[in-house]
């Protein structure tokens, strides 16, 4: 019998049926620890099958009140992701349980999704390839030269944590001016990117680009709603890869529609995948993803493997690398903690 049990729900995975725990088990097996998966339906059975568990490995159902107190000795909660809306962190931090994600892995990926969005939106690249397979080849110039060059456009970044950083200093190379608004961050740290740190007005005023980079918090839940909308310019772009419940989606559809702003690029909505009668699936102003703005290679072996860390970490006594409950750290003898900013999610 092994030391520590890690109990996980099954048949729940970004990786292909069957991959397995090789790569989370690199950094728990030389502590005697197993994963083992749970089947449970319902949170007082997933509660009760895992009693004994010492620690969470939480992926593909969320991981609620119930199910953290009914884990008497589970010492951390880990999510092979950046966002962290699937666990009941105020439940885990009320029981000293450590949560931790994986907030600094895909953030090239995510960064790289987001200014795809922002040009291919920005171009109309998918109204443009639709006239080429239509043989509507002569439209296309003329519909582009409606629009400036996007040299000398202005970007907003709504949050500025790592991945907005990111996108950042590669929309700086296309010559465009970058706002940022995040309450979160010191006006220097924003101004050290050569950005200018605005209000969240100011920035829905100004953009020609908006890009939303929130986490799922409930403080961010449909963040921009109506009257922001509102704000915008009739010819902005609006653009998100963080998490979709910070939109008010049905006011963003309202706001195509009625033309408070011309298009969309999008790789979150509020519910995933979207229903088939989502009126943003029919919008030609609208370019949509299916929430992949993290994948990449590279995306599996790195993220089990934190996992994998994550856990021994705790279990072995330490502090873990990224904690989402701060205060956590007070019912704690370590004192290692590095906070993390606004952006914790893309989803991503």
């Amino acid at each position: 019998m092994a030391k520590f049990k890690i109990i996980t729900p099954s048949g729940a995975s970004f990786a292909v049926p069957g991959a397995g725990y090789k790569l989370e088990m690199e950094a728990l097996a030389p502590i005697d620890a197993e994963i083992v998966e749970i089947a449970a339906k319902t949170d007082e059975d997933f509660a009760k099958e895992g009693r004994d568990a010492d620690a969470l490995y939480a992926k593909g159902r969320r991981v609620t009140k119930t199910i953290i107190d009914g884990l008497p000795r589970c010492k951390v909660i880990a999510l092979g992701s950046v966002g962290v809306d699937s666990v009941d962190v105020a439940a885990a931090t009320a029981r000293g349980i450590p949560v931790t994600n994986v907030p600094d892995t895909f953030i090239e990926e995510v960064a790289d999704h987001a200014m795809m969005l922002i040009l291919a939106t920005y171009r109309r690249v998918t109204t443009m390839d639709r006239l080429v397979r239509e043989n509507r080849w002569a439209e296309g110039r003329p519909l582009l030269s409606q629009f400036p060059r996007l040299m000398g456009q202005t970007l907003g970044l709504i949050a500025f944590g790592h991945v907005a950083r990111a996108v950042a200093v590669r929309a700086r190379a296309f010559g465009v001016h970058i706002l940022a608004y995040d309450p979160f961050v010191e006006e220097l740290v924003v101004s050290q990117y050569g950005v200018e740190p605005v209000n969240l007005t100011e920035l829905l005023q100004r953009s020609d680009i908006v890009s939303m980079h929130a986490p799922a918090t409930p403080e961010a839940h449909r963040m921009l709603k109506e009257h922001h909308f509102r704000l915008m310019k009739p010819e902005a772009i609006y653009v998100s890869t963080g998490r979709g419940p910070t939109t008010d989606e049905p006011a963003l559809i309202k706001a195509l529609k009625e033309g408070w702003i011309a298009a969309a690029g999008l790789d979150v909505l509020e519910q995933e995948p979207p229903d088939p009668n989502n009126p943003l699936l029919k919008m030609e102003n609208v370019i949509l993803t299916p929430h992949v703005a993290s994948a990449s290679a590279r995306f599996d072996p790195v993220r089990k493997r934190r996992v994998g860390q994550e856990i021994a970490l705790v279990l072995n006594g330490r502090w873990p690398r990224s904690c989402v409950n701060p205060s956590v750290l007070e019912k704690s003898q370590l004192v290692r903690w590095q906070p993390y900013s606004m952006e914790r999610g893309p989803g991503a």
